[in-house]
């Protein structure tokens, strides 16, 4: 829909420029989460940090792995251009990974950190969704909704925009149980189990969802494995309270 953005002769690609504004905004969103729970914001911000940068890293190579014929004859492609060609899945385990270790470098709490970083991997996730809508290939199934947009000449879904909708939905809850927060790990549990079970029921709407070759969703059956596991950690340990 909008794929670059012109400003005079110099055009700058809108998806770049949603990940860059969102990573800042997530940054900033990490770091005053950590002082409000009174916990150590230098740490939990170069966590964010670590996070971000093995994702980016992760999610550019995993893209070229899954594309090495196209990058095979020009090495210099896999580094540049960095503007295009990411892949979520690695970017998102990669950036686990790389906060995962940091944190343990730093000696931090595990269950802390996770509650601190749910807000700013939300945003992560609600940037990702603008990018995909403004200037990405997702878009949604037909229907005929008042609020259906049109794409490809035809009225769709507008799913990046329900998508978008969760994640701040899950940042209000956040928000709101922060301070009644009853034990460590509460609120990134909360927030994994809403965002998954709206991932779960949102992805119906993807016209071009990623589908097994026995027709099933596969991000709905990882959101589903990833909401029943949340939930069962989360009663486990609102028991032992």
């Amino acid at each position: 829909m909008y794929p670059a953005i012109n400003i005079g002769s110099f055009v700058l690609p809108t998806a770049a420029f949603i990940y860059l504004v969102g990573a800042w905004l997530s940054l900033g969103l990490v770091e005053r989460a950590a002082k409000m729970m009174g916990l150590d914001a230098e740490k939990m911000y170069g966590t964010a940090v670590a996070g971000i940068i093995a994702g980016l890293v992760g999610a550019r190579l995993l893209f070229v792995a899954l594309y090495w014929s196209a990058f095979r004859d020009n090495l210099l492609g896999i580094v540049w251009p960095i503007n295009s060609g990411y892949n979520m899945w690695g970017g998102l385990i990669f950036g686990l990974a790389g906060a995962f270790f940091y944190g343990r470098a730093k000696q931090l709490s595990l269950s802390d950190t996770l509650d601190v970083l749910a807000p700013g991997l939300m945003l992560g996730f609600i940037s990702i969704s603008l990018a995909d809508f403004l200037a990405g290939p997702g878009f949604g199934t037909l229907t005929r909704v008042p609020w259906a947009i049109t794409q490809f000449s035809m009225r769709r879904h507008p799913v990046q925009i329900y998508e978008m909708l969760a994640g701040i939905g899950v940042l209000a809850v956040w928000w709101r149980v922060r301070p009644y927060r009853a034990f460590s790990g509460q609120l990134f549990l909360i927030a994994a189990v809403l965002y998954s079970g709206g991932r779960l029921f949102l992805d119906a709407f993807r016209a071009n969802a990623w589908v097994s070759d026995n027709g099933y969703h596969v991000l709905q059956i990882i959101s589903l494995i990833i909401m029943l596991a949340t939930l069962f950690l989360l009663g486990r340990l609102q028991n032992n309270e």
